[in-house]
């Protein structure tokens, strides 16, 4: 079983394409494989609590980890305390540590 990373760096109020690595995560559990979703940068903005995220919400259901970038978060006024259930604030550190112990990575 490989251990995947997808990073999700748009917005997908203005970016039609994060359906695509939406539809990976789900297919890779599917799969059997490990797979943890990272959102940054505008990527975040689905996460907060209230959001029309269906997508974000979808990977939730299906027990995919969604972990959203802390610093992307406060300079977007989003506190950690207002984000969709499944979601959780972690450091940019942890797409590191999970590069060095082999995880696969795919930024969009």
């Amino acid at each position: 079983m490989a251990n995947y990373l997808l990073i999700e760096s748009r917005d997908p109020f203005d970016s039609n394409d994060t359906r695509f690595l939406y539809d990976l995560a789900k297919q890779l559990k599917q799969q059997g494989e490990a797979v943890t979703v990272f959102l940054v940068q505008n990527g975040v903005l689905p996460a907060r609590a209230g959001a029309r995220a269906d997508g974000l919400s979808e990977l939730a259901k299906a027990g995919i980890p969604i972990l959203a970038d802390d610093f992307s978060l406060r300079e977007r006024g989003i506190p950690s305390d207002r984000l969709m259930v499944g979601v959780k604030p972690a450091p940019l550190d942890i797409v590191i540590d999970q590069l060095v112990d082999g995880c696969k990575a795919v930024w969009h």
